[in-house]
């Protein structure tokens, strides 16, 4: 449940402090001043796309901040948990935008990105925007709410994996039959494996080559360097590097007796030697494998050649060389099989279809179940809606498939019938703006209370409505409010008297500036707000009492 919302900086509104309870809360407003500016405020902080237009002008940017009670949220703390950013019986939201554009969101304070906001707002926050009436108009709209509404989602998710792995096994015998001439690229296959398998390719072995090229290309200096290396770490003379050690320790141990810590250079020294004796081994051994052969280098320098021209060839490095030829082989080998492989795809593909139609099969029964319950559902609330002889159907078409379809095997129309007598016919062929707004809120609310999402937020989904009508959408979306939490942006004083809570919109003007700002109205502020709502701006005696009526037994 949202708990608490601040805005600052955003749109009109510099800044707004709001805390939320439990129940229906109303907002309204004059035409103007701003009234979807909270629900906004949440789709921006649901992940919605932002640009740099919300920014109010002369800010550096929008601040948005949300917390929730996740006490009737489970799986918003579940989805928390699995991502490491849980915090408690709370969540809370941040998200900045600024003038520039550009766009940061928290999540209990950590970094977070724009999708995660979304998932996780996803469980929170249900946003029904004053445009849905349109949107439920698109057949494929129609089949996501009928799907939603019946809890589908793991129905289609399975129709969907069945049907992706069918397309997987339908690509790969669509790329062998692709190929063409089996047996002209399996020839040329082997011609280039011949080629790359005459060389060594491995790793270590074309490591090993170059160090022996560059060995054998610089003997001469190797060896020079070498004998003179040598020279002086075996001579005898004052010059060699054993009797200059010698004469430095003896002369060293002379005033040892002055100076106890020379005791330890003198170990040092005497370690030195000692290595020094390994070092001319090893160098030793370097200099007798080292020799002038014209003929080996010739040889190597050929074998690089040969590396050189394959890599040339394939586009590769020399040592990238071993990987292609992996990859021919492979494909060699697939070819070898391909014919064979190719009858089994024909088995596989067969099987992957009739998982598919299980799926989907499972997947129909369920829209024909939730379609004969929304139908029943909707209709009930037409009538409610001063359409007495109206009926709702939701109609499923089953679709020929030729191919697993992601979506499943059916199709769905919305069918309306506004008047007793008349055949129903498409939704959205329904010419009425005012029979299409009801019929679209009947819709919404019959399919409502099918999830887990604790706070729902209407956007003037009563637009088009109004009198005995508005006053029973009122009553329905306070009835609502009794299970969850519910918010709801309204021009009609009918609605707006049922609400527990009453927020008002109004905006003002000072030194050039405009500023929208929210206040939580008591009692008598409501009639007043609900009078000028009945009466327009001259508020009349007649309108006050009208207002009062309205609220008897709400509040």
């Amino acid at each position: 449940m949202l708990t608490h919302l601040a805005i600052r900086n955003f749109a009109v509104a510099s800044q707004s402090d709001l805390e939320f309870g439990a129940g229906l809360t109303v907002i309204s407003g004059e035409t103007g001043a701003g009234k979807s500016l909270l629900v906004d405020a949440l789709g921006f902080l649901s992940g919605q796309r932002a640009d740099s237009g919300i920014v109010r002008h002369g800010a550096e940017r929008a601040e948005l901040h949300a917390e929730f009670a996740l006490d009737d949220a489970a799986p918003a703390l579940r989805w928390l948990r699995e991502h490491e950013l849980d915090d408690g019986e709370t969540c809370q939201l941040r998200r900045t935008l600024r003038a520039d554009g550009g766009s940061r969101a928290w999540i209990n304070g950590r970094p977070a990105t724009i999708t995660q906001l979304g998932e996780l707002a996803g469980h929170l926050v249900e946003i029904h925007g004053q445009h849905e009436h349109q949107a439920l108009l698109a057949r494929g709209s129609q089949l996501a709410l009928l799907d939603a509404q019946a809890g589908n989602g793991p129905l289609l998710a399975e129709v969907r994996a069945t049907a992706q792995a069918w397309r997987a096994l339908h690509d790969e015998r669509d790329a062998l039959v692709g190929i063409g001439d089996v047996a002209e690229r399996r020839d040329w296959l082997r011609h280039q494996l011949d080629e790359l398998e005459g060389e060594s390719l491995a790793a270590d072995a074309v490591a090993d080559l170059f160090a022996s090229h560059r060995r054998h290309a610089n003997a001469a200096g190797l060896i020079q360097t070498c004998d003179t290396a040598l020279e002086r770490m075996r001579g005898d003379d004052d010059l060699g590097l054993p009797q200059a050690l010698q004469t430095l320790r003896h002369d060293l141990a002379r005033m040892r007796a002055h100076e106890p810590r020379l005791g330890d250079v003198d170990a040092m020294l005497d370690a030195a030697a000692i290595q020094l004796d390994e070092a001319t081994l090893l160098l030793g051994q370097v200099r007798d494998d080292l020799d002038i052969d014209p003929e080996q280098l010739e040889t190597l320098e050929q074998r690089l050649g040969r590396l050189h021209e394959l890599a040339r060839k394939h586009r590769v490095t020399p040592e990238e060389l071993i990987d292609v030829q992996t990859r021919l082989a492979g494909e060699l080998d697939q070819l070898d099989g391909a014919g064979e492989r190719l009858k089994q795809l024909d088995g596989e593909i067969e099987a992957a279809m009739g998982r598919w139609r299980t799926a989907a099969d499972r997947l129909g029964a369920a829209r024909r179940k939730a379609a004969k319950a929304l139908s029943g559902a909707t209709t009930a609330l037409i009538h409610e809606l001063g359409m007495g002889g109206g009926v709702f159907e939701v109609v499923i078409e089953p679709v020929e498939a030729t191919r697993p379809d992601p979506q499943g095997a059916e199709r769905v129309e919305f069918m309306v019938s506004a008047n007793a007598g008349q055949p129903p016919r498409p939704l959205r062929k329904v010419a009425s703006g005012g029979e299409l707004s009801r019929i679209s809120l009947a819709i919404e609310v019959a399919a409502l209370g099918h999830d887990a999402v604790p706070t729902m937020v209407f956007d003037e989904v009563d637009s088009g409505i109004g009198g005995a009508v508005a006053d029973i959408v009122g009553r329905k979306l306070r009835a609502l409010g009794e299970s969850r939490q519910v918010l709801c942006v309204t021009h009609l004083p009918q609605v707006a008297s049922k609400g527990h809570t009453h927020y008002r919109v109004h905006k003002s003007s000072a030194e050039g500036a405009t500023e929208s700002r929210v206040s939580l109205l008591d009692t008598g502020e409501r009639t007043e707000e609900l009078a000028r709502m009945l009466g327009g701006v001259d508020v009349s005696k007649e309108a006050r009492a009208a207002a009062r009526k309205l609220l008897q037994g709400m509040v």
